[in-house]
């Protein structure tokens, strides 16, 4: 059974800076299409990042040039870097993961971690 793990997050000040981890155990992320979802209370649940072997990063445009995505190989775990953190940031961070191969459709995300909270205080 495939379970995903996180690590990170909490409360920061705005212009901040935190650092998400998620492992995986039951699958691979560098094989597959995995990513980052926000959802906060109220709103909608956002796509904010991806990472593949073939179509590479994707970054939602509220966070280009603030937040990085990556794959430490050597642990498997995928990270999440938020720099310059805003209020706005505020919100239920969730590592996600397919079993999709090539492009990184929304629909295709199967697997979530639990999303601990991460806030940004004004």
């Amino acid at each position: 059974q495939v379970r995903l793990v996180e690590s990170g997050g909490g409360s920061v000040p705005a212009g901040g800076s935190l650092r998400r981890a998620c492992t995986a155990s039951g699958y691979t992320f560098r094989t597959y299409c995995a990513g980052w979802f926000r959802q906060a209370p109220g709103k909608e649940r956002e796509r904010v990042a991806t990472i593949n072997s073939y179509s590479g990063k994707g970054y939602a445009d509220f966070v280009k040039g603030r937040f990085a995505i990556s794959l430490d190989s050597a642990q498997n775990p995928l990270s999440l870097q938020m720099n310059s953190l805003d209020p706005a940031d505020t919100a239920m961070y969730s590592c996600a993961a397919t079993y999709a191969l090539g492009w990184c459709p929304t629909a295709a995300f199967s697997l979530w971690g639990q999303g601990p909270q991460v806030t940004v205080s004004a």
